[in-house]
């Protein structure tokens, strides 16, 4: 796939999308956005594939936000249809039935972190910094940070962040939940694709069945919620998958998956 603001690189079983606006701090134009829609639509029909990394190019932005040069002017009108397709893209990560790593190697701001964070993983070198800055050019994140935010790091610490508009490092991150792991600036490719590689060994079908799971299960109450596993634990048992799974572990061998 060739594009203007994105490079999709492929290795194995693990693709790999870069935000490529270095000059920009890698932000998120309309015709980005479009990009990254066209991207992940892509990848996730390609049964080739079964994780996706995320990352940004240079070493000093994951994404900056989105273009606020291009945003300054905008009418309600053209803002709110901005904020959509954000929000369509981020859901369309979040809802991929492959695995997506956010592997975030400098700022992750407004936009940026609402990127983040719809991904399932995310790992930061040590030279992250995260934040929503929205209200220092006063407005609200758009593209779902309050809502993402508190759901994965707790209301009271999502709401000073959103009141503030401070900037957290990756420590900090790492620390409150935002990110899964920390590591070496020069290291945050490689632990990424190892990260890929493993999840890529397991039966995608499970995968897949783990994110549903989770994702609808968040927005159910618990007791629908554990009804909801059980049906997805018991539909399990329709796929290869599950009996090459078991034969294998009590065959004391390696389970060899072939995702049906």
């Amino acid at each position: 796939m060739q594009f203007e603001n994105l490079l999709v690189e492929r290795a194995g079983p693990v693709a790999t999308v870069t935000v490529n606006r270095p000059r920009a701090m890698n932000s998120l134009s309309f015709d980005t956005l479009r990009e990254m829609e066209e991207a992940f639509a892509s990848l996730e029909k390609n049964t080739d594939i079964k994780v996706i990394i995320l990352t940004g190019a240079g070493q000093k932005s994951f994404v900056a936000g989105g273009d606020i040069s291009a945003m300054e002017k905008m009418p309600p009108m053209d803002a709110r249809n901005f904020a959509l397709l954000a929000q369509n893209l981020l859901n369309r990560i979040e809802r991929c039935r492959k695995p997506v790593i956010a592997a975030i190697n400098g700022y992750a701001l407004g936009g940026g972190c609402e990127l983040a964070m719809s991904c399932d993983l995310r790992i930061a070198s040590e030279t992250a910094r995260f934040g929503q800055p929205e209200v220092n050019l006063g407005i609200i994140p758009g593209w779902a940070g309050t809502q993402r935010l508190p759901r994965l790091i707790g209301k009271g610490r999502a709401l000073e962040l959103l009141f503030t508009g401070d900037m957290i490092d990756a420590g900090e991150a790492h620390r409150i939940g935002l990110v899964n792991r920390v590591v070496p600036a020069d290291q945050l490719l490689e632990e990424a694709r190892k990260l890929a590689e493993k999840i890529a060994s397991k039966g995608q079908v499970a995968i897949g069945l783990i994110k549903d799971a989770v994702n609808n299960g968040l927005e159910m109450d618990s007791a629908r919620a554990i009804g909801y596993e059980a049906e997805l634990f018991g539909l399990c048992f329709s796929t290869e998958d599950q009996k090459e799974g078991m034969n294998a572990f009590l065959n004391k061998r390696k389970a060899e998956f072939r995702d049906r």
